[in-house]
């Protein structure tokens, strides 16, 4: 059989892959931290509950942020607007790093979500409109390039954090100061847009019943998602920071090759809405089965790396719907949806490691399978809604055959 003569994923124009690049750089920082949640507890004298606001007030603020994403964009151009997140992740991320308090870590934590929001919801929204393939294969990269960040971002933490827990923090700064100058130099010039966008356009654009229903499922689910990263590392108290970086590398990695290989797989074969619920209540079940099985740390450590296939499967779907479920303009699809989810889910990290303090080592995960299973529920319910949008026309196009999966991961080997 002969070689085929087209590939989208491999012949990406260059702003793509800057931005892809720059992309992976990003979503280390997510991982980069996980490792050393319970050496920063020790090392400043925090709780669990206190460390979880790195992760919820971080959430909170790019939740927030992403309604200002549209606005910024669409009158400086793209390329401006993340070049301006990469350097105030640069920033916040290098004074979080040299702070000698565990609110003073917490406050510049929090101000990296700016960063954060200004560069991922402009990176997605780049990357779908300058891909040479279609909004599906656009996600995929996307999603690759998110999975490829978290996967390595915790051994990379693993390395610096057992030097000091500083290190991880200074580590962000030195990649995304690389990622800004790859995104400088290889990202044309972007224009501004013609139609420039407004606070209230996000808010606008949740009045379509599809897009609003996907956002409320995207709450639930991300109370799991982020519980499952505060609290697992304090499910394992006998493994130190390299182990943990190992336990969220595999998570991370079968993340990546869910989203690239297996989502696609699935919504050939029964549709995005039925994958997206079947993914979500496996996700529910796997916390619920953490939740009763958490004193086991092997037990612990089987159902975090069997979450990211669920996480993967799930966040490709729930995104390529995002892109389809209302005739608004991408970015500010993105930003309603993001601002929801996020905002939203922001507190699943400070209640689950309340319930860790207060109650069990489980009960955090009884908390996040909860939060997913009624996700689910929700999901379920409004399925009929989500798939009449779909078939509207503002779907993502399908996955083709040609896309065949032993292609998908040639193109990214």
């Amino acid at each position: 059989m002969s070689a085929p003569t087209h590939s989208p994923l491999l012949t990406q124009p260059r702003a793509v892959w800057a931005v892809a690049f720059a992309c992976v750089i990003a979503f280390m920082g997510i991982g980069l931290v996980d490792p050393i949640l319970k050496e920063i507890a020790a090392k400043l004298d925090a709780t669990p509950s206190q460390v979880s606001l790195l992760f919820t007030g971080y959430m909170a603020v790019m939740g927030v942020s992403m309604l200002v994403t549209g606005v910024v964009s669409s009158r400086i151009g793209a390329k401006r607007t993340l070049l301006t997140g990469l350097v105030l992740i640069i920033v916040f991320a290098g004074l979080a790093g040299a702070s000698d308090s565990v609110s003073a870590v917490i406050a510049f934590r929090a101000a990296w979500g700016l960063g954060n929001a200004l560069f991922i919801a402009t990176a997605l929204s780049t990357i779908v409109s300058s891909s040479s393939g279609s909004v599906a294969q656009a996600v995929i990269l996307f999603e690759a390039a998110l999975g490829l960040g978290i996967a390595t971002g915790p051994l990379l933490g693993g390395v610096l954090g057992e030097q000091s827990w500083r290190g991880p923090f200074f580590g962000v700064s030195v990649l995304m100061t690389i990622a800004l100058v790859a995104t400088a130099f290889l990202l044309p010039a972007t224009p501004t847009d013609r139609t420039r966008t407004s606070l209230a356009d996000p808010f606008r654009a949740l009045r379509h019943p599809a897009l609003l229903l996907l956002a409320v499922v995207a709450v639930f689910y991300n109370l799991g998602f982020f519980s499952l990263l505060a609290a697992g590392p304090f499910a394992l108290p006998d493994f130190g920071i390299m182990a943990v970086g190992w336990v969220f590398f595999g998570w991370g990695l079968l993340l990546a090759l869910t989203s690239v290989v297996v989502a696609p797989w699935l919504q050939r074969r029964v549709g995005t809405v039925p994958a997206m619920v079947g993914c979500l209540a496996l996700f529910s079940a796997d916390l619920l089965v953490l939740g009763l099985l958490a004193e086991h740390q092997a037990a612990v450590v089987v159902g975090i790396v069997l979450a990211g296939a669920f996480i993967g499967i799930t966040n490709t779907l729930v995104t390529e719907a995002v892109m389809g479920a209302a005739p608004v303009a991408r970015p500010v699809a993105s930003a309603a949806y993001s601002f929801v989810r996020f905002s939203g889910g922001a507190l699943g990290p400070f209640v689950a490691l309340k319930l860790a303090e207060n109650v069990s080592t489980g009960a955090p995960f009884w908390f996040g399978g909860t939060a997913v299973a009624i996700g689910t529920l929700v999901a379920l319910a409004g399925a009929g809604v989500v798939t009449r949008a779909l078939r509207a026309g503002h779907a993502p196009a399908a996955h083709s055959p040609a896309e065949a999966d032993a292609e998908l991961v040639g193109d990214l080997a």
